[in-house]
């Protein structure tokens, strides 16, 4: 059985990378940003399980969701607000005021 060379044994030509001078002549585009996240899109949002994140939904840390038709979709901006609140390790968690409670 003969050796192939390295080439002749990959199925697809090798990626040929561009110079970052060429590549800063592209514009850049960006997908459009999703205002709108589902559970589990939500809990990776702000690094934690799933779980947790319905806990914290439940003990009002994060807020509870909009509806759309019967889905629930959590707002990008809520959640970045919901998050900016979280204590600081160390720092004691404010009980006052609920401000996502229903």
């Amino acid at each position: 059985m003969p050796i192939l060379r390295m080439r002749e044994a990959m199925p697809f030509k090798p990626m040929q990378l561009t110079s970052p001078a060429v590549m800063s002549r592209r514009p850049l585009i960006q997908p459009p940003v999703r205002l709108g996240l589902s559970r589990a899109e939500a809990a990776e949002y702000i690094g934690v399980g799933i779980t947790l994140f319905d806990q914290m939904v439940a003990d009002g840390r994060m807020p509870k969701p909009k509806l759309i038709n019967s889905r629930k979709v959590w707002h990008r901006d809520r959640l970045d607000r919901a998050f900016a609140e979280l204590p600081e390790e160390g720092q004691a968690m404010e009980s006052a005021e609920d401000e996502w409670a229903v």
